[in-house]
């Protein structure tokens, strides 16, 4: 993928319903080359489908928050299974620097969330963890 087709992408995330003819004015290129680099990234599977964001989306988790995790020794495979297995969790990450692993934790309270990261915690092989709460989202993939 080139430049253009990033800026491409980018101009679908920000909103997938918008025309060839849009989205070639946005992106100063004729609806032709819109049109087949969109149909190039469909075909080598850079892009998978389009989708539309509802309320009820963002709603899902009205309590939703990051914790980093650091893990003793190698562990880290075993922890991440335990972590896909727990229905809160919404996506594992695997990272470099001071974290092992972040999670990203949905709830429907803070109760909840809060049982959540005592379980995480509690996991054989968790040293440390620093959690923080999802105040507002500004934009999402």
């Amino acid at each position: 993928m080139d430049e253009t087709d990033n800026r491409l992408i980018a101009a679908l995330r920000h909103d997938a319903r918008a025309s060839l003819s849009d989205l070639s004015i946005r992106l100063g290129l004729s609806r032709t080359t819109v049109r087949s680099r969109i149909e190039k990234l469909q075909a080598r599977g850079d892009i998978l489908g389009f989708t539309v964001v509802v309320r009820a989306d963002t709603a899902r988790d009205p309590v939703r928050g990051l914790m980093m995790i650091g893990i003793e020794g190698r562990g880290t495979e075993r922890i991440i299974r335990q972590l896909q297995g727990m229905v809160e969790i919404r996506a594992v990450h695997s990272t470099n620097g001071r974290w092992d692993v972040i999670v990203e934790i949905g709830t429907d309270t803070l109760e909840q969330f809060d049982s959540v990261l005592f379980r995480i915690r509690k996991l054989d092989g968790v040293v440390a963890s620093e959690t923080s709460l999802l105040l507002s989202t500004r934009k999402s993939a």
